[in-house]
């Protein structure tokens, strides 16, 4: 296990970015259409084709996910990532059509030094294509991608991963954007929130503070008084191989919520647009009960997992005035 999303066998992802703007896209492909659900707690989100992911509507696959910076500008990532996928001939087919079906989600990155004057059109469509062009098992964490620009309350933020084996072998594993009006690290130290959940010290091995003092727990909010909701979004992608319905897939994302809250201090505030997607791959059946329980509380403890490895790996952007990399503060 390499401890990527790319742990369940048919998911590749790939990167694309500008360091000049100080954004990025990420694209989550599917060799095969993976049942997909969504679930959705922020109070300021941005996504594309989260209706036709309700359990209740028709389409059940889809053949890739584009999360992207650039608030509802990035929104045209997933074209990019449809573009690619269209000149390959995958899609969902209706007689001589075929319409690849991206759900994508954005976060907010358009006020952290880069230059925003891209001039008519945003560039999001075109680094979604290349980003699903860079596709592959490997992939990087920290400051890329769609995490290129993503900040926290109080550290640079950044796009992490992680995951997990069930004792019936059935693999999970998150990919997470950490943009958060929150902090992912407790007071002014060097702790992770999702320290009791960390394995092979993989964001740092710190652990918890000895004791909780009253400033450690003082909420610190990215922008302080003047935080709208559109600058936050934390985005969170959950593949598993199990065999899942659509209807379990929404209940997988509403359980992987969970890891959220283990990793943000505060989350799913009016001032975020926090998203968990949740996709299956279909290779190996679970208990529609007890088996999905457990897929889903391991698979919360591998987000809040994902989102630490994300700050853990990030570096600050090189614009005046930019927030602090965990590793410039404690590395």
């Amino acid at each position: 296990m390499k401890n990527l999303l790319t742990d369940i066998a048919g998911v590749s992802v790939g990167h694309a970015d500008d360091a000049a703007i100080g954004s990025g896209v990420t694209a989550i492909l599917f060799d095969r259409p993976a049942v997909a659900s969504i679930d959705v707690r922020g109070g300021g989100p941005g996504i594309r084709e989260d209706s036709l992911l309700a359990p209740h509507n028709v389409v059940d696959a889809v053949d890739a996910i584009a999360l992207s910076g650039g608030s509802a500008l990035g929104l045209d990532a997933a074209g990019g990532v449809q573009a690619w996928l269209a000149e390959r001939g995958r899609g969902f087919r209706i007689r001589d059509a075929v319409i690849p079906i991206v759900p994508g989600a954005i976060c907010f990155d358009l006020l952290n030094g880069g230059n925003k004057a891209w001039g008519r059109f945003p560039p999001y469509r075109d680094l979604g294509y290349a980003a699903a062009d860079a596709a592959g098992g490997d992939f990087r964490l920290g400051s890329v991608g769609a995490g290129m620009g993503a900040t926290t309350a109080n550290l640079k933020g950044g796009l992490g991963s992680a995951s997990a084996r069930t004792d019936d072998g059935v693999t999970v594993a998150a990919l997470a954007v950490v943009n958060a009006v929150g902090s992912v690290t407790v007071g002014t130290g060097p702790w992770f929130w999702a320290a009791p959940f960390e394995v092979d010290s993989e964001f740092g091995g710190r652990g918890l503070p000895p004791s909780f003092t009253s400033d450690m727990l003082r909420m610190r909010l990215k922008g302080g008084a003047e935080a709208t909701a559109a600058e936050n979004t934390t985005l969170v992608v959950v593949v598993t191989d199990a065999q899942l319905t659509k209807a379990q897939a929404k209940r997988l994302a509403m359980i992987a919520q969970t890891g959220m809250a283990r990793a943000i201090y505060p989350v799913h505030a009016p001032l975020d647009g926090d998203v968990v997607f949740a996709a299956a791959t279909g290779a190996k059946p679970i208990d529609p009960l007890f088996g999905l329980t457990t897929l889903g509380g391991i698979a919360a403890n591998t987000v809040a997992r994902a989102i630490a490895r994300g700050v853990y790996a990030a570096t600050a952007l090189p614009f005046p005035g930019a927030l602090p990399s965990w590793q410039d503060r404690f590395g």
